[in-house]
């Protein structure tokens, strides 16, 4: 006769742990297939999880061949830092050697209050003559820039994706830790004392201000739905509401806030309220 189905039941199995001398039961644990695989399953994801995290949250991933470990970070730190001083250096000699030129041919020499703000001043002065050149070239672009600047422009506004807009590099430095979307939304760059910190895009100041945990910090609203985010600054030299060109100063760098270690720039990106990697539209 067939076997009556409604009898079968689920095969168990049964591990047990024996006293070898007095043959007691020292642990015994039942379990079935569907058990073992689950098991199984959960121990191999959880060994998995420990192994990443060991990797990626230890100094162990320094041992991986290839990775840089923090004695080689904070060499190329010190040695971006050398140059930028050593570049402050030579700076300083050329406008020496101008002012110089200017004396002995009977000019007035030039007026400079701060080296960094300076170099600031010439960098949007540079950025401001290649605007000139470019609306002059054509009148094309000349007839795009009245529109884009009056807002008369028929239909919908023009604008660029991120991909093609131009950043500003925020501050000259070198990048200390990078972008990491899960545990590092933003950069932090490293720079020298009283290093200026400017705007990376045109666009409006909407926040600007101090919390305990970020310092001194500073929010400005740019075209394309983009925000960019300073913070830790030693110092701010704008206010809410203010309209910036890029490359105008805005702060001055420093280590302010709880959250800060050491004096660096906390940088962030944001693209249609997503936080994306400045590296990837910016050459530091």
């Amino acid at each position: 006769m067939p076997k009556d189905k409604r009898h079968q039941s689920t095969v168990n199995y049964r591990l047990t742990l024996v006293d070898d001398d007095t043959h007691d039961q020292l642990w015994v644990r039942k379990f079935t297939k569907l058990n073992l695989i689950i098991t199984a399953i959960t121990a191999l994801v959880v060994t998995l999880a420990l192994f990443w995290c060991l990797v990626a949250l230890t100094p162990v991933r320094t041992l991986i061949p290839g990775y840089p470990d923090a004695r080689t970070n904070r060499d190329a730190i010190q040695n971006a830092i050398r140059i930028d001083s050593l570049e402050n250096v030579i700076t300083k000699w050329e406008l020496y050697s101008e002012n110089l030129r200017r004396v002995v041919d009977g000019e007035d020499p030039l007026k400079i209050d701060s080296l960094m703000r300076a170099r600031a001043k010439s960098r949007e002065e540079g950025e401001r003559d290649m605007a000139g050149i470019a609306a002059k070239d054509s009148l094309l672009r000349k007839e795009v820039a009245s529109e884009d600047k009056f807002d008369i422009a028929s239909g919908s506004p023009r604008t660029l994706p991120i991909e093609g807009m131009h950043f500003f590099i925020p501050l000259k430095g070198v990048i200390s830790q990078g972008y990491d979307k899960a545990l590092h939304p933003y950069i932090d760059i490293t720079a020298p004392d009283n290093s200026v910190v400017m705007a990376t895009l045109d666009g409006t100041v909407i926040s600007a201000g101090w919390t305990d945990e970020e310092g001194y910090t500073i929010r400005i609203q740019h075209d394309g739905d983009i925000i960019s985010v300073y913070k830790h600054n030693q110092k701010l030299m704008r206010k809410t509401g203010d309209k910036v060109t890029a490359g105008t100063p805005i702060a001055i760098v420093g280590g302010t806030g709880s959250t800060a270690d050491g004096e660096h720039l906390h940088f962030e990106l944001w693209h249609k309220g997503e936080a994306v990697d400045p590296a990837k539209y910016i050459s530091f």
